[in-house]
């Protein structure tokens, strides 16, 4: 069966079940009673007998999600959130998710991309855990690779990334450093394939450890859906060989979102993000900018097109019905590919446009559930189903 049968019966299968859950979950009452349900609450006798502290979340139920890289995912979701004692409303809350899924691609992951506010926000601690078995489609290396390419990619990958902050100079701008360890192993190929006759640097697996500086500067106000203010995360990475990895390289990143709440009735919100990674040195294919995905460039598979560097931007209207759990979205967004970012031309990039719906399933936290249908170049499309915003 083909990939575009697979894709429709997927289809068929999640308008069936946006129907199914449209008449459960119109209910208030009804979200709010299973949101219950799944919801912990580690310190509440002590948030009843003080106000002042925050009374933390824990919130663990069965999830499932679907993008194109994986089909459909079901697992166990879990969103720890909280502060620390003595943080009042000054402090953010801080965010720690958990994510274990099986695909009916067969793969599993476990992740977690947290980000902790100590006491006053003079710290903030972010960072990624990944461990995942993940098939991959894989075309080839550049941006014009064509889509008969298509061959598999199966391997192993764990990987670490934690990183420390401290608020300098102003308000919201913190200045730190971290480390970065990326395994991959555990290869499978097709034998005659395209990754066997290319053989890029680190197809049959490699180690990634490199000591990384980082800037982060962020005024949201509410970090899992921003109505307002500016986020610019910088990190730059060198990875050695005496640091015990394979490979000798500089990996750079940046990402840039701005937010602007345009209707003070519904909280509609104008959204943008412009996103950038660059490298240099004896790169290995793990490290490789991958495009496409359900975050940036919705419509393409992640990984449809890779090279060195990447240059993306999407910019997404978010529009909210007062007194409604319900809420829709368009997008829009353009990027690229490159061996070296000065390659870049416009006549080259590549589009993609969508629409989405949203439902609230934690009005506090402003937390939605987002279903998104994304459209690329050449027949490329992709939809997508989780929890929380895109970016």
């Amino acid at each position: 069966m083909s990939k575009y049968i697979h894709a429709n019966i997927a289809i068929k299968w999640c308008m069936v079940l946006v129907i199914s859950l449209s008449s459960i979950i119109t209910e208030a009452q009804t979200i709010d009673k299973v949101k219950k349900f799944f919801t912990f609450y580690p310190n509440k006798k002590a948030a009843e007998r003080d106000s002042t502290i925050y009374k933390q979340k824990f919130i663990a139920a069965p999830v499932f999600t679907y993008s194109p890289e994986t089909n459909f995912a079901f697992g166990t979701g879990a969103k720890y959130l909280f502060k620390f004692n003595g943080s009042g409303d000054e402090t953010r809350v801080s965010n720690m998710p958990m994510t274990l899924q099986y695909t009916l691609n067969s793969q599993f992951f476990l992740f977690s991309g947290f980000e902790v506010f100590t006491n006053q926000e003079k710290w903030v601690i972010e960072g990624n855990l990944l461990f995942q078995n993940y098939p991959r489609l894989y075309y080839g290396i550049g941006s014009q690779t064509p889509s008969r390419a298509e061959e598999q990619y199966d391997y192993y990958q764990f990987l670490v990334e934690p990183i420390f902050l401290k608020r300098m100079f102003l308000k919201y701008l913190f200045v730190g450093a971290g480390f970065r360890y990326n395994k991959i192993y555990n290869t499978e190929f097709e034998a005659n394939g395209l990754i066997a006759q290319n053989q890029p640097n680190g197809f049959n697996g490699s180690i990634s450890v490199g000591a990384e500086v980082a800037m982060l500067y962020d005024s949201r106000s509410n970090i899992l859906n921003a109505q307002d203010g500016w986020y610019f995360e910088f990190t730059h990475g060198k990875y050695d060989k005496v640091l015990g990895g394979t490979d000798i390289f500089n990996l750079t990143r940046f990402d840039l979102r701005g937010f602007f709440d345009i209707s003070k009735q519904n909280k509609d919100v104008l959204a943008f993000q412009f996103l950038g990674q660059f490298s240099r040195g004896d790169l290995p294919f793990s490290e490789f900018s991958f495009f496409g995905g359900s975050e940036i460039m919705r419509g393409y598979q992640e990984g449809r097109f890779v090279d060195r560097d990447l240059l993306a931007t999407q910019i997404e209207y978010r529009k909210n019905f007062k007194n409604s759990r319900w809420g829709l979205v368009g997008f829009a967004g353009t990027g690229d590919v490159y061996r070296n970012v000065s390659d870049f031309q416009i006549k080259n990039l590549k589009p993609n446009f969508g629409a989405g719906a949203r439902f609230s399933i934690d009005k506090t936290e402003n937390l939605n559930l987002r279903f998104d249908i994304g459209f690329g170049e050449s027949g490329n499309s992709g939809f997508y189903f989780g929890i929380a915003e895109a970016f």
